[in-house]
Order: structure tokens, then sequence, then C-alpha cells
């Protein structure tokens, strides 16, 4: 058995806790490790929360662009995506031999004093494998997955 929903969000800050509290809820009545279903709540607050703030303007007379989550809980993994119609990531500094549309790698260091800044590279530490992309024209795409561990009850536990 497994689970899939997504759900398109207005870009307002009351979006981050609801989606949140969705994935928080199927991963418990799935019976998802509370730690793994914890790790992943966070990453994707923080993937909301970044979508909010940079998700884009939604063009004229739109007041407020929407972005998208999806979750896919499926035996062994949680895979989450989440994907706004922003400006994407900004793209990396001109280098030797570095193409122009490489992002900037999120977990670099990040000063502790810094107000903004550490969400990807938390998103990047709380997964077991993190994607963040451009879609050219249509926004920005962080998607991140998780290697799930079970409850002894748990409803969906891989056979």
């Amino acid at each position: 058995m497994s689970i899939w929903w997504s759900l398109h969000l207005r870009r307002e800050a009351a979006s981050v806790p609801l989606a949140r509290r969705l994935l928080l809820g199927a991963m418990e009545t799935a019976g998802v490790d509370p730690d793994v279903s914890f790790d992943l709540s966070l990453a994707l607050s923080e993937a909301c929360a970044n979508a909010v703030e940079h998700g884009g303007t939604g063009g004229p007379g739109a007041t407020s662009p929407g972005y998208r989550v999806t979750a896919f809980l499926d035996g062994e993994r949680c895979r989450i995506e989440v994907t706004d119609s922003g400006p994407g990531f900004p793209a990396r500094q001109k280098r030797r031999a570095a193409p122009q549309n490489v992002l900037a790698h999120p977990t670099a260091q990040t000063p502790a004093c810094a107000e903004s800044g550490r969400g990807l590279g938390l998103i990047a530490e709380l997964s077991d494998h993190a994607d963040f992309r451009n879609r050219p024209g249509r926004g920005a795409m962080v998607r991140f997955d998780k290697v799930l561990k079970w409850r002894e009850d748990a409803l969906l536990r891989a056979s």
C-alpha cells in the first residue's frame, strides 16, 4: 500500500503549518517512526517557507500566487517535492569551466547570525537525498527523500 497526495497552496505563511500537519498526520496514521516523520516535516516546512518567501509574484493582478507540494509514501521511502513559480535559485557565479546554470551548493556554510539562507542546507542534512533545480520559465523545484522506518503497529509497513 502507498499514499500519494498533492496540494496547491497559496503563497502565505499560514500554508506552511498546513502542509506540515498533513504530512505528519499521514505518516502517523501509516505508522512511520516519529523521528523520521519529524525530520521530513521539518524539511518540508523549510521547503514551503522558501516557496512562500521566494515563490514569485504570479504576474499582474495576482494577489497570492501559489506553490505545489507533492508527497509519496511508498513502502520503504518518502519523496516530497515542492515547486513554485518564482525566479528560481540564483546561479553560481561564473568560475573556471563551471556551467552558468549550476546552482550554488545548498550546504555551503552560512553564518550562524544570518537571518536566512540555511533552509536548503537543512533540507539536505535531514533527508537521504535532496535535489534543488530551476525549472526554466516555471520557477524552482525542491525534491527530497528519506528511507522510512516503521513502528511495530504500522499500517503501511513495507512487506
